[in-house]
């Protein structure tokens, strides 16, 4: 029996207009009256996540920030920072990359230096609470985690600035133009394991939808771990099971046919 269902939000359960299938709200109800837990697990900041499930966001688990915090209902369950020196390192160098603007996520809000409307764009989609601020190495708050938005490519070009740091931080590509930096235990699998861990649910209880490679490690902690056909060929690898696009309404299709047997 599932007892616990996670999915990732961009290119999974979000279709490529950032909107989430009407059919979900109905399957969510469904999960709800069997006691399933259902979360979203994203890079996303805790608090977009909030709004964009606003009706059930008191029942919900979510798993923001790739894995930095966890929270369900008004509950916080744990939090993975980064040390403040460290971060204030990752900053500097982050400063170097020519084609990428900062964000400095922090468990408040997040902090941006730049007022760059093209960047400023992307950073709505993501985080409901930001700050535009003169030094990101002045900011007073706990940091989750320091992102690249890269417009040149995140993959291409930002991560080649950061391959010295993966031994003491965890540095993932989070999407085409996103890079993230975190301590080097956060991650979406390892946050999935302590919740996991919380409620007593087992690898075989659990069933997770990811598309990019920052679901590789959540892929692990579940039996019915399911990449979306759109999704990066490495996770593909990662995964035991395909399922279809985000755009074909994949996760809810998936959910329906194999927890609820419609």
């Amino acid at each position: 029996m599932i007892r616990i269902v996670v999915t990732d939000m961009d290119g999974t359960l979000l279709n490529d207009n950032n909107e989430i299938n009407e059919e979900f709200w109905e399957v969510y109800e469904k999960l709800k009256e069997k006691g399933v837990i259902f979360s979203a697990a994203s890079g996303r900041q805790l608090y977009n996540l909030q709004k964009r499930f606003e009706a059930i966001k008191e029942d919900m688990l979510f798993i923001a920030e790739n894995g930095t915090f966890v929270t369900q209902g008004e509950r916080e369950l744990f939090c993975n920072y980064i040390d403040r020196q460290e971060a204030i390192e990752l900053i500097k160098k982050a400063r170097e990359v020519d084609t990428a603007d900062v964000i400095f996520c922090g468990k408040k809000a997040a902090y941006v230096e730049s007022d760059n409307e093209k960047f400023l764009e992307e950073v709505r989609k993501y985080y409901e609470r930001y700050e535009i601020v003169e030094d990101l190495t002045k900011v007073e708050d706990e940091v989750l985690k320091v992102t690249l938005c890269d417009f040149a490519g995140a993959e291409d070009n930002s991560l080649n600035y950061f391959r010295e740091y993966r031994d003491r931080f965890k540095v993932v590509i989070s999407g085409k133009i996103w890079l993230d930096i975190t301590n080097h235990t956060a991650n979406k699998g390892n946050a999935l394991k302590t919740v996991q861990e919380l409620f007593g649910i087992t690898p075989e209880e659990t069933m997770v939808f990811g598309d990019y490679l920052n679901d590789l490690e959540m892929m692990g902690e579940a039996k019915y771990s399911f990449a979306m056909e759109n999704a990066h060929p490495e996770l593909k690898q990662a995964a035991n099971y395909i399922a279809e696009s985000n755009n074909d309404n994949g996760v809810v299709k998936t959910i329906k046919k194999i927890v609820l047997g419609l």
